[in-house]
C-alpha cells in the first residue's frame, strides 16, 4: 500500500475483464497446513483483523487453535475480543502485522467491506489461508481480482457464508440436481432487511450526517476508511451504520444475499446472468448516490446451463412484497428471509443461511416426498472447522475463494451495482466484463483514494 504504487485503472480493467485480474501475480510465502502438511503442533496460528464484532465471533470458533495476534482499527471497540485472548499480540494496522508476524498460518477478516478486498490480498500475497466474512469483497472488480488471486496462490480460503457448510443446503443440490423436484424456471428470495434486524437499527430513519465529533483517541479513523474516498468521521458510519452507506457496505442484498442465494446458485449454477433489472425506493432523494435503498427488487436471468433451463430469480428486500406462493397453505406465514425454489413437480422453500427450515411445500407434499440419495460431502465440524480442515489437509473448503465464493460474490454485486441504475435492463457480459450501458459500468468498482491500490 505505498503511496508510490499505481492505482488499478478501473477503466482498463474493464476493458480486459478476466485477462486483467488473471495477470495479478500471487507469490505466496511458506503456507503451513498446505499439501496435507499439518504444522507440528497440530494447531494454527491464527491472526483476527477486524475483531470487533462479526470477526470477534469467528475468532471464538477457532478456540483449538492458537489465537496469536489481533488487529483492529479502533481499541475501543475490539476491547471484548483483546481481553479474551490476552497473551495475543496486538496491531492496529494489518499491515505492520503480516510484516512482523511471519509464524501467522491463517487470518480471519471481520472488517467493514469497504476493506475486505485489499486485506484479503495482501494475506494471499503474503502466504496466509484466508477466511474473510461475506461479501468476500465490496465491488464485483475486486471480486474478480480476488477469485484470480486465490486460485493463483497455494493457500486455503473460505468466505463467511456458514450456510453453505450445512445439511440443509446439500439437499437442496441432491434434491434439484437429481430432478427430483423437476426443472426450476423460477426462484423468488427475500429479506425483511432493510427495515429490520440488528445491524439496521433506524435505517429507514437515517438522515445525512451532520454531526461530525472529534475522531476518538482509540480509533485511527485514516485506517478505518482505507480505500474509500477522504471524510470526516461519523458516528453513523461507525461502529454500526456503515452497511448502509455506498462508501463502505452493500445493502441488503450485499449483506444477506451470499446467505440467502446461496442454496439456489450452487443448485442451479447460478453465476452469470444474462441480465439484471433492479426497482428501488429511498427515503429521502437526498440520499439517492449516498446510501442504499430502504428497499429494492431485483430480477436476474439467467441463459440454458447445461440441461438446466433458462431461469427467472427475483430479489426482494424491505417493503417490497413477495409474492405469496399458490400452493402454500392458508395461515402459514412466509419465514422473515428465505427463498422459493419453483420446480414442475415441487416446491421448495427454506430460510435464511443456508437453506434453513428447508421443506416442500405444502406440508403434505413433504409428507410423501422421497428423498434421492445423499451424493455430497457432508462438513463435520462447521463452517469455520471445515477452514482449519481445509489448513492442515490441502484439501479446499467448501466456500473457497476460487471455486464458489467469489463467483457467488460477483454474482449478488452485480444486483448491487445494477440499484444504481434502477429501472432500466442490464445486459451483462462476463467475458468482456461489462454491462451494455456505460452508467453502469462505473459501478463495478469504486476509485480508491490515493495511496491504496489493489496489486
Amino acid at each position: 500500500m505505498n503511496k508510490n504504487t499505481n492505482n488499478l485503472s478501473r477503466r482498463s480493467f474493464l476493458k480486459t475483464g478476466t485477462a486483467t485480474a488473471a495477470a495479478f501475480s500471487i507469490v505466496p510465502g511458506h503456507v503451513v497446513g498446505a499439501n496435507g502438511k499439518t504444522p507440528p503442533s497440530g494447531k494454527l496460528n491464527v491472526a483476527g483483523i477486524g475483531i470487533g464484532g462479526q470477526g470477534g465471533g469467528d475468532l471464538r470458533q477457532c478456540a483449538g487453535e492458537n489465537i496469536v495476534a489481533l488487529c483492529d482499527v479502533d481499541s475501543n471497540h475490539a476491547t471484548n475480543t483483546f481481553k479474551r485472548y490476552p497473551d495475543a499480540e496486538r496491531y492496529t494496522d494489518y499491515r505492520v502485522m503480516l510484516e512482523k508476524r511471519k509464524d501467522i498460518d491463517a487470518v480471519v477478516i471481520g472488517t467493514p467491506d469497504h476493506t475486505h478486498a485489499v486485506i484479503t490480498l495482501a494475506a494471499i500475497q503474503a502466504g496466509k489461508h484466508v477466511y474473510c466474512e461475506k461479501p468476500l469483497t465490496h465491488t464485483v472488480h475486486e471480486a474478480r481480482v480476488i477469485t484470480a488471486a486465490a486460485r493463483e496462490s497455494k493457500v486455503q480460503t473460505q468466505m463467511g457464508n456458514q450456510g453453505h457448510s450445512s445439511e440443509a443446503i446439500r439437499l437442496v443440490r441432491e434434491w434439484i440436481q437429481s430432478g427430483a423436484i423437476g426443472d426450476v424456471k423460477e426462484v423468488h428470495a427475500w429479506t425483511d432487511r432493510p427495515d429490520k434486524g440488528p445491524w439496521y437499527a433506524n435505517f429507514a430513519a437515517r438522515e445525512l450526517p451532520t454531526k461530525f465529533p472529534p475522531v476518538p483517541d482509540t480509533l485511527d479513523w485514516d485506517l478505518w476508511l482505507g480505500p474509500a474516498r477522504q471524510q470526516k468521521f461519523s458516528p453513523s458510519f461507525h461502529p454500526f451504520h456503515w452497511r448502509a452507506w455506498l462508501d463502505f457496505g452493500t445493502g441488503a442484498l450485499g449483506d444477506m444475499g451470499c446467505h440467502i442465494l446461496d442454496p439456489a446458485c450452487w443448485a442451479l449454477d447460478l453465476m452469470n446472468p444474462t441480465s439484471i433489472t433492479a426497482e428501488v425506493k429511498h427515503h429521502k432523494p437526498e440520499l439517492n448516490g449516498l446510501a442504499y435503498p430502504i428497499a429494492s427488487k431485483v430480477t436476474y436471468e439467467f441463459p440454458q446451463r447445461g440441461k438446466l433451463i433458462p431461469l427467472k430469480l427475483v430479489w426482494h428486500d424491505g417493503v417490497y412484497t413477495v409474492p405469496r406462493p399458490p400452493m402454500l397453505e392458508a395461515g402459514r406465514e412466509l419465514p422473515a428471509s428465505g427463498a422459493i425454489i419453483y420446480g414442475e413437480k415441487e416446491t421448495l422453500m427454506h430460510g435464511s443461511h443456508g437453506a434453513g427450515g428447508l421443506r416442500i411445500i405444502p406440508e403434505v407434499r413433504m409428507k410423501e416426498f422421497t428423498r434421492p440419495g445423499k451424493t455430497i460431502r457432508r462438513v463435520k465440524d462447521g463452517h469455520m472447522g471445515d477452514f482449519i480442515r481445509a489448513c492442515k489437509d490441502g484439501n479446499p473448503a467448501s466456500s473457497n475463494f476460487g471455486d464458489y465464493g467469489g463467483q457467488l460474490t460477483e454474482m449478488v454485486l452485480l444486483g448491487v451495482a445494477a440499484q444504481r441504475t434502477p429501472g432500466v435492463k442490464l445486459n451483462w457480459n462476463a467475458e468482456k466484463f461489462e454491462f451494455d450501458h456505460a452508467a453502469a459500468n462505473e459501478f463495478l468498482h469504486t476509485p480508491y483514494r490515493d495511496g491504496w491500490s489493489l496489486e
